[in-house]
């Protein structure tokens, strides 16, 4: 059922609308209020600073708050981290604007998630006068940097910090265009205040954004699309390692005809979302953030190996053991390889790499061989692996999955996120919507925020947005969940409430082992207890309907459905699911790993 059929509340863009504005001249921040509308921004994400106030009156009283339309955050850094959850739908950037160098600090972390995770972000900022003879005492000396963007030079594709009114409008361009070109991006364009609060005598004429476009994607050459084509048809156990693909639903098509055409194995990784559809007789392994044994097996038993922009080939085929196939790439992660950070991971040796984006790869080796388009995925209910465990069992990770799924029976739902601890065996994924992956650089905080953007993009269409929250991840960002609420933004959040920092026991149980030291000394400075933090109390603090806690499968169960009904009315929801700490045994293997 479409789920647009059940709001009651307020769309966001029927809230916050201002009164009618006489106009009063034309200063710098409407042109450039103008620009976000004709690059069709939807949504600018921000948490309001003096440095932007020029901008932020031209966005209310110029453009009327909408088209864009503001969000109103609590944290730069949910700021962020929405506009990265509505990339991840969508493909397409939203804008997000930080106050000087004090927001800019506040937002590096998913600014960092967002360049980990490939996705593209408008990133605007904004200084104090860069003219010294012009700044207020005090504060706008604290607040003007003689290089901002140097912060976060390493992580994004691009920034500047233009001069004049004629300049910053090529920069915003500049920026739109790389940020969505392969491999996509965030970016940052930083306006002096000066420049936002000058007056003109009358509004520029508008750039054709139609010649302002992303570049069509790259073509491999022929030579190297009929190598792949010829190792991957003479093999005799051919493997593909699918990567950051795109949320095509023709693609996903291309790709399973493929697949099926070769007779390949697929593996599949649970840090970037659904990719290949995990209950497809050729799919092996388990969505996984460390390749299982059979994985293994699979890659050493491969003759030809494909990727398809998989996150860490090097250190994928290490785990693996002795892998003999060759290998084929095709990336253009490359081309964002810096000597500043390490999230390119080790260096791959490889038989063929095609420069160009997977799905430009993978359609002209289909061509190559002859293979059809296939047939498009359906918007399915959600079909967890594991079964309902008795109602009395005491909720683990495996049996939160267990009931989150019978809960959750017959509703088409994408799951935005997923815990750490995520057993890749307890779900299955049969449409690119049907999970979109982990947050790219693997900090804590991001899952609200991303949750958020997500469900925004996802608001007219017929799937529920839910998300399993670590309970670290969801202290670090509680209100985020304030502006889902002001926004009317419906969602499901159930909260694996361990009430520790995991993560970080399983590596106190190592550290601890290797020196002969008391295991039962890990929770000490790990756990998050005494008191206990009320979840659901936090989250109807915000706002949201608050749940729980729950602590059986069969209390679970209820809370998803009354969870459901709820978010069917229009309402962001949150549920407290106390369970026991603990991992599945991949992930604690792969996190105490040394070799």
């Amino acid at each position: 059922m479409d789920m647009e059929e059940h709001m009651t509340e307020e769309r966001p863009s029927q809230i916050e609308r201002p009164v009618g504005s006489a106009g009063n001249g034309v200063w710098g921040s409407d042109i450039f209020a103008d620009m976000l509308r004709g690059l069709g921004v939807k949504y600018v994400a921000l948490n309001p600073g003096s440095s932007f106030r020029g901008l932020h009156d031209s966005l209310v009283n110029h453009l009327g708050n909408e088209d864009p339309q503001m969000l109103l955050c609590l944290h730069e850094e949910h700021a962020v981290a929405i506009a990265h959850g509505y990339a991840k739908v969508t493909g397409e950037p939203l804008a997000v604007i930080l106050h000087s160098n004090v927001g800019l600090m506040h937002g590096t972390m998913a600014i960092f998630n967002a360049w980990c995770d490939r996705v593209p972000v408008l990133i605007y900022g904004a200084t104090g006068p860069v003219d010294a003879a012009l700044r207020r005492p005090w504060i706008d000396w604290l607040h003007t940097c003689r290089d901002q963007a140097s912060m976060i030079r390493n992580y994004v594709k691009w920034d500047d910090q233009p001069g004049s009114m004629e300049a910053a409008l090529e920069s915003m361009l500049r920026a739109d265009v790389i940020a969505r070109s392969e491999p996509k991006g965030p970016t940052y364009v930083n306006f002096d205040v000066s420049i936002q609060e000058k007056q003109h005598e009358k509004a520029p004429t508008l750039p054709n954004f139609a010649r302002y476009q992303p570049p069509l994607p790259a073509a491999p050459s022929a030579e190297g699309v009929a190598r792949a084509a010829d190792l991957l048809k003479n093999a005799k156990a051919p493997v593909v390692l699918a990567g950051r693909v795109s949320r095509d639903p023709a693609d996903w098509a291309r790709r399973v005809a493929l697949v099926e055409a070769l007779g390949a194995k697929v593996l599949t990784d649970i840090r970037i979302g659904a990719s290949f559809p995990t209950d497809h007789v050729q799919h092996r392994g388990k969505p996984a953030f460390f390749i299982d044994d059979a994985a293994g097996e699979v890659l050493r038993e491969a003759d030809v190996i494909l990727s398809l922009d998989w996150l860490d080939v090097a250190g994928t085929i290490k785990l693996a053991g002795e892998v003999k196939a060759k290998v084929i790439q095709a990336s253009l992660d490359y081309q964002l390889h810096n000597g500043w950070g390490m999230e390119h991971q080790g260096l791959p040796a490889l038989d063929l790499h095609l420069a160009c984006s997977p799905d430009v790869a993978m359609h002209a080796i289909a061509d190559a061989l002859g293979v059809g388009a296939g047939d498009l995925p359906e918007t399915l209910p959600v079909k967890p692996a594991l079964g309902m465990p008795e109602a009395d069992a005491a909720l683990d990770i495996m049996t939160l999955a267990g009931a989150l799924g019978e809960g959750l029976d017959g509703v088409c739902a994408s799951i935005v996120r997923l815990p750490l601890g995520w057993a890749g065996e307890a779900w299955h994924f049969r449409h690119p919507l049907d999970f979109l992956g982990s947050d790219g650089g693997a900090g804590i905080g991001s899952g609200p925020g991303m949750l958020i953007g997500a469900a925004l993009a996802l608001k007219d269409s017929d799937r529920l947005p839910v998300a399993v929250l670590g309970d670290g991840d969801f202290m670090m960002a509680a209100s985020a969940f304030w502006t889902a609420a002001h926004y009317g933004t419906p969602f499901l959040a159930i909260v694996s409430n361990n009430r520790s920092f995991y993560n970080d026991e399983v590596h106190q149980e190592r550290v601890a082992v290797a020196r002969g030291r008391p295991v039962e000394n890990k929770w000490i400075g790990q756990r998050i207890g005494d008191p206990d933090i009320d979840i659901a109390g936090v989250a109807r603090a915000q706002g949201c309907e608050g749940i729980g806690p729950v602590f059986t499968a069969g209390e679970l169960v209820e809370a998803v459905r009354e969870g459901i009904e709820l978010v069917r009315a229009g309402k962001s929801v949150v549920i407290d699911a106390r369970v026991q700490p603990g991992y599945n045994s991949n992930m604690v293997a792969g996190l105490t790993r040394s070799d």
